[in-house]
């Protein structure tokens, strides 16, 4: 098992390397295209849809097909969309090339985050986060690296697009490995999981909680990622460049903070996790309500993403316990999909929020979601109370 969890791992960098390249490229790209600069919304939103259909139909999918090959296939299509926006020159064709990209993104998300959640320990959720942030860091690398040298970003998406191959290349060859691991009651993958309908899932004890909670976390984790440097730019009057390099903190800050949660697990619960990633989340928001200035401002942008680093691997990994590991890979597959949903749509509606009325809004729009979040995770303790239903 420890060669596959190395597998794993690997697919978790890939799903975080083309996440970050449409924004790092974007400048580079719209005039070339003859479109505007928020034609990149629709992209996202392509891209963002075909994720929340992958996850919501990934329960099916992973039965019929198994973990593996659903994410040698994914894998597979996210390298072909890759290599397809490297090879595009029109915004139509970019925009056929997103439908995959999203499909492939969300089955292998949720494929993965099950079968670890089922096989490994929680420290292995947390560090397999911390990869996709390795991903996710890794992709504007390379793109710059594209711009400045090759002066295309083309070529930065066809690098990408090449990696993820060699990524697909590794798959196939393990999928042996995925077809001997076995689930812990020693029944195969197929026969382990249940596939319920969606209103029989929202049924379940706690579900409705659930759901709501990952679509508030994802969407604190998101608008803060989009928004920081705009809230620090017009309301603490920080130079645009500054607030650039200190919104990178709030990224490093859950790369890292997730790191150190997989060394934390072995002393903490995950509810102990999650409230504790919450009451820093907290602090953070606070702070940034305070008229102080400075490093101060700095060291609040990483508590914020120090906060958000163990909250979603806690929550995903202690699905089937939630839930009960019959009903996990369906429940972890609608529990992303509401995730995206809050990605989709609720960083632009603070965008409106905050061109229409002010971005002083913002720490009280994170506060918001952050205390219904915090209603919401308690009531789905209690409603579950922490017994595997399997």
């Amino acid at each position: 098992m420890v060669l596959l969890l190395v597998i794993i791992y690997l697919a978790f960098i890939s799903l975080g390397l083309p996440d970050s390249l449409l924004g790092s490229a974007w400048p580079s790209m719209y005039g070339g295209l003859g479109v505007s600069i928020d034609s990149a919304g629709v992209i996202s939103m392509i891209i963002s849809g075909g994720t929340i259909l992958s996850s919501l139909l990934s329960g099916q999918v992973i039965k019929r097909f198994g973990t593996g090959m659903v994410t040698l296939v994914s894998v597979a299509m996210t390298a072909g969309a890759l290599i397809g926006f490297s090879l595009s020159g029109s915004f139509v064709t970019l925009c056929l090339c997103a439908v995959p990209l999203g499909l492939g993104a969300g089955s292998v998300d949720a494929a993965l985050n099950n079968f670890v959640a089922l096989h490994y320990k929680a420290k292995h959720m947390s560090w397999l986060h911390c990869f996709w942030g390795v991903g996710a860091s890794g992709g504007p690398i390379i793109m710059s690296f594209s711009l400045a040298r090759l002066q295309s970003w083309n070529a930065g998406y066809m690098a990408v697009g090449i990696i993820q191959l060699a990524f697909v290349s590794a798959l196939l060859f393990s999928l042996p490995l995925w077809k001997k691991a076995q689930f812990p009651t020693g029944k195969n993958e197929g026969t382990h999981q249940e596939v319920l309908s969606l209103r029989q899932l929202i049924g379940l004890p706690g579900a409705k909680q659930a759901l709501t909670a990952f679509f508030c976390y994802c969407s604190i984790e998101t608008t803060v990622g989009l928004w920081g440097s705009s809230y620090l730019t017009t309301i603490r009057g920080i130079p645009a460049e500054t607030a650039a390099r200190w919104i990178s903190l709030y990224f490093f800050g859950i790369t890292f903070g997730r790191l150190l949660s997989g060394f934390l697990t072995a002393k903490l619960r995950h509810k102990q996790m999650v409230q504790l990633g919450q009451l820093l989340i907290g602090a953070g928001v606070t702070a940034l309500l305070l008229p102080i200035q400075g490093n101060f401002i700095l060291a609040a942008l990483f508590l914020v993403g120090l906060g958000c680093a163990p909250i979603y691997p806690s929550l995903i990994h202690e699905t089937p316990v939630n839930f009960g590991s019959r009903h996990s890979q369906a429940m972890i597959g609608v529990q992303m999909a509401c995730a995206y949903v809050g990605t989709t749509f609720m960083p632009p509606l603070f965008g409106v929020l905050g061109a229409r009325v002010s971005f002083k809004l913002f720490p009280f729009f994170i506060g918001l979601l952050l205390l219904l979040m915090i209603f919401l995770v308690m009531f789905l303790y209690k409603k579950t109370g922490g017994v595997d239903l399997s």
